[in-house]
């Protein structure tokens, strides 16, 4: 564990000039009642701790841990089987066809074969399950089988609204779709994606039912620039980078393998796009790796916090019958989930670098006032990390800072806090302050016009903005809007239905100009789209 060092002296003349600053700009609070997005999801995958050695004795078991662990009461939800629980086999009409010695009949009147049959005694238990396949013609298990030969004809392509038509039937609430198929053909990804969304739409049209949709190509071609709401699908994840671990698998030739602390980093900062993470889209840095072989308990905690930090899905991949009783409490952590399954759907930014290596890393919280702070220690030696309520955007001084581990709370903060971290290691708190004012630009120009609509002139930041959006949305499904901020690549964001009132999403932007020279534009997607009245930034 981290031992708290000190409070740090009170820097009064920075703290000073920002709250005269903020007392310049600042207009009014925005009135509009905040819209919850989706959180990202949280359960448990398959692949890093069974390959493709998956079958329905390994997931009912895997469920059933789920529970006795306390995972699923502290959240944890999705059962996700990834490769290996298909080989390839079509019939004459194309329909999957699944082995049926793998997935037999689990209660009277089922049948053998049908992966309905897992899918209801996941449910049964208050779980959702997931399901997994290629956006190519062969998927992983052929391209590069962990375990086993190789299995061609375990990808999507050419099937993709039968195949996703017959994900939704089943009952499956999520589903991962991985590029190994479509690297191999090199196909465009975010042409696929596209298409495997409309095929996600077409079968939620049918069956009512949506699967949580997840995008699984190892952050190739950039895909925090195409994938937040591709096709219309509401809520979206993708993977920004690689693997942390090839799978460790008892009783195998690769039991030996080991995750190392130096992957996390490396899949932590692949996953850094604040800007496309918003309103239900997620960056997905990979499943977890706690409690596997390899990582010690300060660096699970250190895992952990840094997956929370991000705001990303908490996918556990552990064997959780294995699960030591401190990697349990690590995962099952309710300060440090709580990080993560914030209303606001932010990623953590970088705030400040205390020197080479040293970092202060903030998310902002709904509840105002509060930020998520990890001080992270790049370094190979013990350093003390601080920070202050200027370095999070808050006014005045820090009210409290709670350690998220031990739940231990200091008092009212004098100038600043500070912690000696351990070499590669973070210390990880939530700190309480005073929310700044909003400055509030309203739209320029007609709210419905046909061109974009322009908030001109918004003041400049040093790093990844926090953006109110207050807007309209009196229908009953989410409308989109395509946002693009100095002139960049749009990024799509989504917008709840309101009611009658006005409601507020946030988003975190890159705002680059100088100030009064940054612009914000909205423009429709599809048909009927949100009316944005304002935006609020601090």
């Amino acid at each position: 564990m981290i031992e708290i060092k000190k409070i740090l002296p009170a820097p009064r003349a920075l703290v000073a000039m920002v709250a005269v600053c903020i007392a310049a700009f600042a207009q009014a609070q925005s009135d509009a009642k905040l819209i919850p997005v989706p959180p990202p999801p949280m359960g448990w995958s398959s692949w890093n701790a069974f390959s493709n050695t998956v079958d329905s004795d390994v997931v009912l078991g895997q469920a059933r841990a789920l529970k006795e662990t306390g995972m699923a009461q502290a959240g944890y939800q999705y059962v996700n089987i990834d490769e290996g629980w298909w080989l390839g086999k079509r019939d004459a009409e194309g329909n999957i066809v699944v082995e049926e010695k793998a997935w037999p009949a689990l209660a009277a009147g089922e049948r053998a074969g049908d992966m309905g049959n897992v899918v209801r005694a996941i449910h049964a238990m208050g779980l959702k399950a997931g399901i997994y396949t290629d956006a190519g013609r062969d998927g992983c298990s052929f391209y590069g089988p962990d375990l086993g030969p190789k299995y061609a004809g375990t990808g999507s392509e050419g099937h993709y609204e039968q195949d996703f038509l017959q994900f939704a039937k089943w009952g499956f609430d999520y589903v991962k779709v991985d590029w190994c198929g479509g690297n191999g053909e090199n196909l465009d990804p975010a042409v696929q994606y596209a298409e495997v969304a409309r095929a996600i739409e077409h079968a939620a049209g049918v069956t009512g039912r949506w699967l949580n949709y997840s995008i699984c190509d190892w952050g190739k071609d950039s895909p925090a620039t195409w994938a937040p709401g591709i096709g219309g699908v509401p809520a979206v994840v993708w993977r920004t980078g690689g693997d942390i671990v090839d799978p460790i698998v008892a009783g195998t030739k690769n039991a030996g393998r080991r995750a190392k602390a130096k992957d996390l980093f490396r899949e932590f900062d692949a996953a850094v796009h604040a800007e496309a993470q918003h309103t239900g889209f997620y960056n997905d840095p990979d499943m977890m790796v706690v409690g596997m072989p390899g990582l010690s308990e300060d660096e699970n905690q250190l895992h952990m916090a840094m997956w929370a930090l991000l705001g990303g899905p908490l996918l556990a991949g552990a064997d959780l019958k294995s699960l030591s009783a401190e990697a349990r409490a690590t995962l099952t952590n309710a300060a440090v989930i709580a990080v993560d399954q914030d209303g606001l759907g932010l990623q953590g930014v970088k705030v400040a670098e205390r020197g080479p290596g040293l970092e202060v890393w903030a998310k902002r919280l709904a509840k105002d006032g509060t930020r998520a702070v990890l001080l992270l220690n790049r370094t190979a030696a013990p350093a003390e990390i601080g920070f202050n309520a200027a370095d999070l955007g808050l006014v005045g001084e820090l009210a409290s800072v709670t350690d998220v581990w031990t739940g231990k709370t200091l008092g009212r903060v004098e100038g600043g806090f500070a912690a000696t971290v351990a070499p590669e290691d973070g210390v990880m708190v939530v700190a309480a302050g005073q929310e700044a004012k909003l400055t509030l630009y309203a739209a320029a120009g007609a709210l419905h016009a046909e061109k974009p609509l322009a908030f001109p002139g918004v003041v400049a930041r040093t790093h990844a903005t926090p953006v109110e959006v207050v807007y309209l949305n009196p229908g009953k499904s989410t409308r989109f809007a395509e946002l693009r901020v100095n002139g960049r690549t749009g990024i799509r964001v989504a917008f709840p239905p309101t009611g009658s009132a006005k409601g507020a999403v946030w988003i975190e932007t890159e705002l680059d100009r100088a100030a009064g020279k940054n612009e914000l534009e909205f423009s429709a997607v599809g048909g009927v789209w949100p009316v944005i009245e304002e935006i609020g930034v601090q």
